[in-house]
């Protein structure tokens, strides 16, 4: 750790803030059209990429015992970003539905856009305030995801991958030479159904019946109809579409940064059925100091895992000894994942590498890459 960082100043808080700046980019892109529409996935991606290149790493980490006093402008981002991405998107939904400077190919692109928006950070913020213990962050959390349609993540995530990461009971851990246009489909049938059951089993431990009004399930299905309903009276039947085009957007940018972060890192059997404990080691950690701004250190992911309750500002970076290294930030690394041939030329070699590195007494990896994942049970 490098001594002396402090987080108490809102300096110190501002560089994450930067997400705020694709908000009028949307509306740049409803107001004007034509080639504005291609300014969102511009700058999520490319522009980002480019500065991380420019800005290089960031290996400074803040003291983990930080007290959480100091930390009120870190949390006020993720608060605040609840209502901006609820207004923003309803607010677009009803002016471009209706726009006549807009072609259909335009208001689709605008809301591939906002798509980009709300899984690049929505759901980026929602897992951040899913974290926390304030019912009140839990219940932002849970705003954000219905306005995607992916409500069950929560579930999924709390329940289901931080408990089996690096095991094949854990969907979203993408196997060794597995492709992203195979992992893609699987894993959006398994994370609903593992989500389902790991609520069922939990309702079943208190004995209760999966009907039990406690479900979140029905919480989730209620946020979700709410969600469309006010697409529609906003913007009708096209606003009904613009609303699923943005929420399929975001929930193909969500699974493409869980394909990327835990690609082929697998924990070690230790027979009947157990594994050893997460360690960073078991996640793919990137240092690239702009897109790690953007996305709320999200790629300091060898330390979430580690630590889950620490909050963003408080996340860890690791060398090379202690985790696995991305050679790029997610803006470069989520466009190869889409790239079969060229993401197994970068990354299975990495693999390898980490293999033996960690683990040079499996000799058989076999039963380790096996890319159908079986349910929890």
């Amino acid at each position: 750790m490098i001594p002396g960082m402090t987080l108490k100043r809102w300096q110190s808080a501002l560089p994450f803030w930067i997400s705020f700046l694709l908000i009028p980019i949307a509306w740049i892109s409803a107001i004007y059209g034509g080639w504005t529409v291609l300014l969102l996935p511009l700058a999520s991606w490319y522009v980002f990429a480019g500065l991380d290149a420019l800005t290089g790493l960031d290996l400074e980490n803040a003291d983990p015992q930080t007290p959480e006093a100091d930390l009120t402008w870190y949390s006020a981002l993720t608060i605040v970003w609840v209502p901006a991405q609820f207004v923003t998107l309803f607010g677009l939904i009803w002016y471009v539905s209706d726009a006549d400077h807009l072609s259909v190919l335009e208001k689709l692109m605008v809301f591939f856009g906002v798509g980009v928006i709300t899984g690049t950070i929505g759901i980026n913020y929602s897992h951040e305030l899913m974290h926390q213990r304030s019912r009140l962050e839990r219940a932002l959390a849970d705003l954000l995801l219905a306005m995607v349609l992916y409500s069950h993540f929560r579930s999924e995530h709390l329940l289901v991958h931080h408990r089996y990461v690096g095991t094949p009971r854990d969907p979203v851990t993408a196997r060794y030479n597995e492709g992203f246009l195979r992992f893609y489909p699987r894993v959006l049938k398994q994370c609903l159904l593992s989500a389902g059951r790991a609520e069922w089993d939990k309702l079943a431990r208190k004995d209760l019946p999966w009907t039990d009004p406690s479900n979140p399930f029905f919480r989730y299905g209620a946020l979700q109809v709410g969600m469309l309903t006010l697409a529609f009276l906003l913007g009708g039947w096209a606003g009904i579409g613009l609303f699923l085009m943005q929420a399929g957007v975001a929930i193909w940018q969500l699974e493409l940064v869980n394909y990327v972060e835990h690609y082929g890192l697998t924990r070690k059997h230790l027979g009947n059925g157990k594994y050893e404990h997460v360690q960073p080691r078991h996640s793919w950690n990137a240092a690239q100091k702009a897109s790690n701004r953007l996305l709320i250190n999200l790629q300091r992911h060898s330390d979430h895992h580690y630590k889950p309750d620490r909050r963003f500002p408080l996340l860890q970076t690791y060398g090379k000894a202690q985790a696995p290294q991305l050679p790029f930030g997610y803006p470069v690394m989520t466009i190869a994942a889409m790239i079969p041939p060229l993401w197994r030329r970068v990354m299975n070699p990495r693999v390898r590498r980490w293999r033996q590195v960690y683990y040079p007494e499996i000799s058989d990896w076999r039963p380790y890459d096996k890319a159908t994942n079986p349910l929890p049970r």
